[in-house]
């Protein structure tokens, strides 16, 4: 949750992985020791297609596949590999849908508008190298700025940046989830 994958780094405490690669060492930082390093083909298998990669119409038929509330499942490393809690609530809060909403339910449009914000944040979210949340930090040891865009996430409490509603947080599938009541229905 909040270990670091540091490229090239000096040496620190709590390194629990080192990788040495073509092009430099990967190094696995970690001092919460809430991470794990695993590796094996099964579960790798077991992972959902890459949400910068997935088509909308596989996306598309994935989510009507499932009755499950969208917020847990977008958390569901086997319906969707990599999508995080910060990325699901901000995706959800630009599509306009609310993290209770049953997955098999949302429309067509609804759905393309979700897989078009699913995107969106992500690259977003790269290009700004990523949300430093507590000590989170990118390979190069640099904290991201993305954390500065978050319409919801975090901001419980204040204002919606759309419409001045109040954000909200609520736990669902165990997991804080934030999202404005009257943007997401």
């Amino acid at each position: 949750m909040t270990g670091r994958l540091l490229i090239d780094p000096r040496p620190q405490p709590h390194t629990y992985g080192v990788f040495e690669l073509d092009r430099g060492t990967l190094a696995f930082v970690d001092p919460r020791q809430f991470g794990k390093i695993e590796w094996s083909p099964a579960r790798v298998t077991r992972l959902g297609p890459e949400p910068l990669s997935i088509p909308f119409d596989e996306f598309f038929a994935r989510l009507k596949a499932r009755h499950a509330r969208i917020k847990p499942l977008l958390l569901n490393q086997s319906f969707l590999g990599g999508l995080g809690n910060i990325y699901a609530d901000e995706a959800l809060h630009r599509a306009g849908i609310h993290p209770k909403a049953l997955a098999s339910r949302i429309s067509a449009p609804r759905a393309r508008r979700l897989h078009q914000a699913i995107q969106q944040i992500l690259a977003d979210a790269i290009e700004h190298r990523g949300s430093s949340i507590s000590d989170y930090v990118d390979a190069a040891g640099e904290r991201g700025g993305f954390q500065q865009l978050h319409r919801v996430y975090g901001r419980e409490g204040e204002p919606c940046l759309h419409c001045d509603s109040t954000v909200r947080r609520i736990v669902l599938g165990g997991r804080g989830t934030h999202y404005c009541p009257k943007c997401q229905r």
